[in-house]
């Protein structure tokens, strides 16, 4: 990959932003949410409507992307709108105003990724495989807020959490500004999407999706309060965190090499095998640090690995003008539906029957899965 063709520094710069403020939501926003004294319920039902909202908003912004061919455009735009929105949490923690803040919020936000993958690849052209390569920047940034947060709450409370995330909405919006528009390549096939999305192997790979996402519902949701109340302190917290995310750089640095290597269905058997270990791992052996490691370690494949691949399939599944709102429907069925049902599911069960129960859902999710990759993703076009 030739660097001064491709605008590598501007791209992975907006990545590193762009996952510095997940870092602050992901692991550290249901622990604020409780601070603010909201039950499992409700911190659930609140986390849940981050993902949620990806089930129609990505592919609202994907379509105007496509039939606009303005991709950075429509992303600024978002970034904007999703600032202002956030900024609405600063006036009421009520829960009503709350919920309203955070659906206007994420509605906007999740606009931004989709698009902003689906102009990576276009920069990156016909090395797609090198992806992991800007990506892992993102990793990069969600280790440094999470450790950085985690070093903050030994001495501030959760007051502090919505705090850095304004601050790193100001400097997405910013980076955004930087990073040059490339459209998409025009193609003769103007066909519906829908004749895509209808392929046995694609419908097959979206429903994987979900339930890869799904599984981690719990982990996002409840591991940092989980962690907490087995008396980890949040400096502790945010190592566990890192690590995981620290896996996922290291297997970014290989991925445009193992793809080509070993394909798309051999990486997810895998990934999907680690993944449920994982979850096993987090949910009967909270109390041993050793063994938490090693599920942060796993985070390489039931993160990394499946997200490149993902990727991968999205762009080879869905070409030219249906790229945007292929990548959207990925964001949409994965990280909006999959998170966001897994969130809800999480909410009802923590309390009722707690973590062991919980992370066995997850596992269960893993399982299914891989079943479905097995029977119907087939190596009959291998990634590139």
């Amino acid at each position: 990959m030739s660097r001064t063709a491709v605008p590598y520094w501007k791209l992975s710069g907006f990545y590193f932003f762009y996952f510095a403020s997940l870092g602050v939501l992901v692991p550290y926003w249901s622990l604020y949410l409780k601070s603010l004294g909201f039950n499992s319920l409700t911190i659930g039902a609140l986390v849940a409507i981050l993902p949620a909202t990806k089930l129609i908003a990505p592919y609202i912004w994907g379509w105007l992307a496509d039939h606009t061919r303005r991709s950075m455009f429509i992303i600024r735009i978002a970034c904007l709108l999703a600032l202002l929105s956030f900024s609405l949490v600063f006036i009421s923690q009520q829960l009503w105003w709350l919920t309203i803040a955070m659906l206007l919020f994420s509605f906007f936000w999740n606009a931004t990724l989709p698009q902003f993958e689906a102009m990576t690849l276009n920069h990156l052209g016909d090395d797609t495989h090198h992806y992991s390569m800007v990506r892992l920047w993102g990793s990069l940034g969600f280790i440094f807020i999470v450790l950085l947060i985690g070093y903050l709450l030994e001495s501030y409370d959760a007051d502090i959490i919505p705090l850095v995330v304004l601050i790193t909405f100001v400097i997405i919006l910013l980076s955004s500004f930087i990073v040059p528009e490339k459209l998409n390549t025009p193609h003769a096939d103007h066909s519906p999407i829908w004749y895509v999305i209808k392929k046995p192997k694609v419908l097959a790979f979206l429903v994987v999706c979900f339930l890869m996402l799904c599984s981690h519902g719990p982990y996002y949701t409840f591991y940092t309060i989980y962690l907490q109340e087995q008396g980890y302190s949040s400096h502790m917290i945010g190592v566990l965190w890192a690590v995981g995310v620290f896996a996922e750089v290291i297997i970014f640095l290989f991925m445009h090499r193992l793809l080509p290597v070993f394909g798309a269905r051999k990486l997810l058997i895998v990934t999907l095998l680690l993944t449920t270990i994982r979850w096993l791992l987090i949910g009967f052996y909270i109390d041993d640090l050793l063994m938490l490691f090693l599920a942060q370690l796993i985070h390489a494949f039931s993160f990394g690995v499946f997200h490149a691949v993902g990727i991968s399939l999205v762009h080879e599944y869905f070409t030219g003008s249906h790229q945007g709102r292929g990548q959207a429907l990925y964001s949409s069925v994965s990280f909006g539906a999959g998170v966001a049902v897994g969130s809800l599911v999480s909410g009802l069960v923590w309390d009722q029957w707690g973590a062991g129960v919980l992370f066995i859902f997850a596992s269960c999710c893993t399982m299914l899965a891989l079943a479905i990759v097995w029977k119907f993703i087939q190596p009959v076009s291998e990634v590139r």
